[in-house]
């Protein structure tokens, strides 16, 4: 999403892409400190990589319609441009503002 290569990741943690590789695919698990020092390189709070998790009353693992929706957008040009240049906003009262800003031309475009 933001086009860091596992290599760079790696490098800016101090471990090779191959570790990052196993912690993608749950070959090992990230520790605490770790899972800290990835959002903090990524510019997203830890708690980016729980959203929509599941747990509680979820009934299991299965994707629902919301998390198909969010990968199909990410997959599209527009999303993959849009997040890019999202991420690099580093004041959050902006990226707020422009949460709000497309919240209310979506909220506009449902009343048409």
């Amino acid at each position: 999403m933001l086009g860091m290569s596992q290599e760079k990741l790696g490098e800016n943690l101090g471990i090779t892409f191959q570790q990052i590789q196993k912690y993608e695919k749950g070959t090992n698990r990230v520790g605490a400190s770790r899972l800290q020092a990835i959002a903090s390189i990524l510019g997203v709070p830890v708690s980016f990589f729980f959203e929509n998790a599941p747990g509680g009353n979820s009934g299991g693992f299965a994707e629902d319609d919301s998390a198909q929706f969010v990968v199909d957008f990410m997959n599209s040009s527009e999303g993959l441009q849009l997040n890019r240049s999202f991420v690099r906003i580093s004041d959050p009262k902006v990226r707020r503002k422009i949460v709000d800003l497309v919240r209310a031309l979506a909220d506009d475009r449902e009343t048409e």
